[in-house]
């Protein structure tokens, strides 16, 4: 009579296991293809940008001068790094802050994403992070010193990952996570995640080699990604550093109007680590 009982959970939890393996690609990349709005709708001055990554594939990006980037030869450029679901034409609220700060600001779709050819996957957002950072110096002429990786939740770790590379004035992780591993323990604990699990998503080893200022920013209330591993990945960079606390949900945007926040972004942008 106990063998049926056992012998069903261990087939379900089998087939689930079975499951998460086969579909957890949907689960780290959410893409939307549909633009929201494009940024002429909301006034924004850009350039529309196609920049091949990888073999064929050409990704979609968004450039947006800040206005009198041309009078400050030394203006700074953030290069956005999304989560991962929709698209870029849902981040214009984080461009308009990023403009209000006195940066320049490029963003770009990862493959699969918006506009962006072929299809998403660890390597690929990599390399295209990559691209559109040499783009930047190749084509905008920017130094390595003036360009400020800024990876929000799955971006994170394509920030990370990318200025544990190459040269850049800073970095900032906000709201992410360290590993896909720790992720997945969290999401799933009760499976044997090291063999299911086909993604790194690596920072917490990553982070250790960046050799510029870094910025973690977390919220206590992030309903997605516990506030524990903002402050993880804060432990293991490597000083000049600081850490912000932030409040609201993990979508919420609500600390654009916190002042410590703003001031932290700004300290980035111009280079002034005094207080940290």
């Amino acid at each position: 009579m106990f063998i049926w009982p056992i012998l069903l959970i261990s087939i379900l939890f089998l087939f689930s296991g079975v499951y998460l393996y086969f579909t957890q690609h949907k689960m780290v990349f959410l893409p939307g293809k549909n633009l929201a709005m494009t940024p002429d709708e909301i006034g924004l001055q850009y350039e529309d940008l196609y920049i091949q990554s990888g073999n064929k594939e050409k990704i979609n990006a968004w450039y947006f001068p800040c206005k009198d980037s041309i009078e400050i030869p030394d203006r700074k450029v953030v290069l956005f790094c999304h989560g991962n679901a929709g698209n870029i034409s849902h981040r214009l609220e984080t461009v308009e802050y990023i403009l209000s700060l006195g940066a320049n600001i490029m963003l770009f779709d990862y493959r699969g994403f918006g506009k962006s050819e072929g299809s998403p996957g660890e390597e690929e957002v990599y390399q295209d992070a990559l691209v559109c950072y040499n783009w930047l110096i190749n084509e905008k002429e920017f130094s390595p010193e003036q360009i400020i990786v800024f990876g929000r939740s799955l971006g994170g770790a394509v920030a990370v990952d990318l200025a544990s590379k190459v040269a850049c004035g800073g970095v900032i992780v906000e709201s992410s996570f360290t590993s896909a591993k720790a992720m997945a323990k969290e999401m799933f604990p009760i499976f044997p995640i090291n063999l299911i699990l086909k993604y790194k998503l690596n920072s917490i080893d990553k982070i250790g080699h960046i050799k510029c200022p870094v910025l973690v920013t977390h919220s206590t209330d992030d309903d997605i990604i516990p506030y524990k591993m903002g402050e993880e990945l804060f432990n293991a960079a490597e000083e000049p550093k600081k850490f912000v606390k932030l409040s609201g949900r993990h979508d919420e945007r609500d600390y654009y109007l916190d002042s410590i926040y703003r001031s932290a972004l700004i300290e980035m942008i111009i280079g002034n680590y005094s207080n940290w």
